[in-house]
């Protein structure tokens, strides 16, 4: 990574209630304790605007709270000038990616798409699953699965 350049990382899921929120909060903790902060910026947004102005899921966030992440960012739909503005765009799973990839708004964006998973160290998942319409398994399950491709991520990035 360039010493001056600042490297931005958009997560994407469909509402941006559940599993990009969650993202975010994870890659700001890690990218904190690495003390990257100033070099660093993350945030998320969803597919559909359908949640826009909400806070992340009641239950999405309690489960974050127990692993000590504060889901605070606002839900907000993806804009044409997210694939300008970031270096990064980070689909949850195939939907996700192939959603981008349409509102890509030409090729160079679609080149900066990518899944959550292919950061991951442990390879278990393909995806991340939206744990909505799940219990308190589904989000803990988002959770793990989100640390681990965060932390390739971080360890990915801190290479460039």
């Amino acid at each position: 990574m360039e010493k001056k350049k600042e490297y931005k990382i958009l997560f994407v899921c469909l509402g941006n209630i559940c599993r990009s929120p969650s993202a975010e909060a994870v890659m700001k903790k890690l990218v904190q304790d690495a003390g990257l902060s100033d070099r660093i910026k993350v945030d998320s947004a969803g597919i559909i605007g359908y949640h826009e102005g909400e806070q992340a899921d009641p239950r999405m966030r309690a489960h974050a709270a127990r692993r000590g992440y504060k889901l605070d960012s606002i839900s907000r739909p993806v804009r044409t000038e997210d694939f300008f503005d970031f270096d990064l765009i980070i689909g949850m799973d195939n939907r996700n990616i192939d959603d981008l990839k349409r509102k890509a708004p030409d090729l160079e964006s679609v080149a900066k798409i990518h899944q959550m998973t292919e950061y991951s160290r442990n390879k278990l998942y393909d995806y991340v699953p939206d744990p909505y319409y799940s219990g308190a398994e589904g989000f803990e399950l988002v959770l793990d699965l989100l640390e681990d491709a965060c932390g390739g991520l971080l360890e990915e990035i801190s290479l460039l």
